[in-house]
């Protein structure tokens, strides 16, 4: 056993325990049996969700016995949310995105060995109740009144549409599943985000109240960010760890682009470098920020550990083969797609291109200036790019044998100065 508790807490990676001395005394004894659950409240995870994903691997590296519950009883219902009531997906939905979550899951956590992991399902036991048993053995233990006082259920209380009994009554599902792993596996710990501590402390409490033993919970903080806006979003939206719904490039440039206030931070969280390699990159950061070193080793080591070697060094790759750095021709299509399509860009059919698209309205089109007199001056300048090579004559027009393969479509890359990107991409 590693004593884990305190290095986690060095993390800052600790918002919440139970009674901290016992935890850290049972994490430093162990083995100890913990759970994290996730609902299937959509078809992949996303951010937010890595956070504890790398908690549980960090619990199993450190001598562990992970038990990985994907909620497919409670994602028919979800948690319930400040904003407002949740709609409830079909059946069969629910079912298929209990797969994928599962398929995701299984891939940050080993499955073999001394600690291996074991999957869950709450459906397993939930769908095994009538409503009057539900009621009698597990309702029986709640106190409305504290069932009430739950930030999000007090929250929505207070709001104009209120809350309905389903998303009340889910604190209730939640503690019967830390009871049920408690009874079928010994399960003594259950962790997640700070903002689900009502349902953890659920569990606790009604395994006091059955069996009469203490176990425990471990909340961590919720991620922020420096400038306020919501950790694990973009422009385009919500960064997931589905590539086909966040590209493995789209995900690297997440990282790079971390702001400075907040990169050592998040390397914390997310990087199983120690804290002495952790406190050297920090010192290096410190006396060259514009080398963003610490952004390129987050970016390296989190798109590897969600999405391989080869994914994440393709995405790399097309950073720099973007930027003029590498060769755009020698990137997968799919990679090629995936990156031109976080830039600024235009769609054409390719019949444009063979009657040949002059560069300065391709430049006008992609967004990457607003006039043609701009993008004539950019090419006399010699400050326009197409596919990394300078564009030498302001009458260029771009032809069929510009165009690269991207898959279902070709694109042409296009760039003024050194960092502002676009594209054309070209259908048919």
């Amino acid at each position: 056993m590693t004593d884990i508790f305190s290095e986690l807490k060095a993390r800052d990676l600790v918002a919440l325990s139970t009674d901290e001395s016992a935890l850290s005394s049972a994490l430093a004894e162990g083995p100890v049996n913990f759970y994290i659950g996730f609902d299937p409240t959509a078809p992949s995870l996303h951010m937010g969700n890595l956070v504890q994903l790398l908690f549980a691997r960090r619990l199993q590296l450190a001598g562990h016995n992970p038990f990985m519950l994907v909620g497919g009883a409670t994602g028919l219902i979800g948690d319930p949310r400040m904003s407002g009531e949740r709609t409830l997906n079909p059946r069969e939905v629910v079912e298929e995105w209990v797969g994928k979550i599962r398929n995701q899951v299984e891939r940050f956590v080993d499955f073999d060995g001394a600690h291996a992991a074991q999957m869950a399902n709450n459906l397993d036991w939930t769908g095994e109740y009538s409503a009057i048993d539900f009621l009698r053995e597990v309702g029986k233990h709640f106190s409305v009144n504290r069932m009430l006082a739950k930030e999000a259920v007090s929250a929505r209380l207070k709001s104009e549409h209120g809350i309905s009994f389903t998303e009340f009554s889910y604190q209730l599902l939640q503690g019967n599943d830390f009871l049920q792993l408690y009874k079928r596996h010994g399960v003594t710990l259950q962790h997640g985000g700070s903002d689900q501590w009502g349902n953890l402390t659920s569990g606790t409490d009604l395994i006091r109240r059955v069996e009469g033993v203490s176990v425990h919970a471990m909340a961590t903080p919720l991620m922020t960010k420096a400038d306020g806006t919501k950790f694990g979003k973009t422009e385009s939206g919500t960064v997931w760890l589905d590539p086909e719904l966040t590209s493995p490039y789209a995900f690297s440039q997440f990282w790079l682009n971390a702001d400075d206030r907040d990169v050592m931070k998040y390397l914390k969280v997310f990087s199983f470098r120690s804290l002495e390699e952790l406190a050297a990159l920090e010192e290096e950061f410190c006396a060259a920020p514009h080398k963003r070193s610490a952004q390129k080793a987050l970016a390296q080591e989190v798109t590897t550990l969600v999405h391989g070697e080869q994914q994440t060094a393709q995405a790399f790759a097309a950073a720099e083969a973007l930027f003029g750095s590498g060769e755009l021709a020698g990137l997968e299509p799919a990679t090629l797609a995936a990156a031109t399509a976080e830039v600024p860009h235009a769609t054409v059919p390719a019949s444009a291109l063979a009657a040949g698209l002059p560069v300065a309205d391709a430049f006008v089109e992609a967004g990457i200036v607003k006039s043609k007199g701009e993008a004539r001056r950019a090419i006399k300048e010699g400050g326009a790019y197409v596919n990394n090579v300078k564009v030498a004559a302001e009458d260029r027009a771009l032809t069929t044998a510009d165009v690269l393969d991207a898959g279902s479509a070709g694109v042409v890359v296009l760039r003024r100065g050194k960092k502002t990107l676009g594209a054309v991409r070209v259908e048919g």
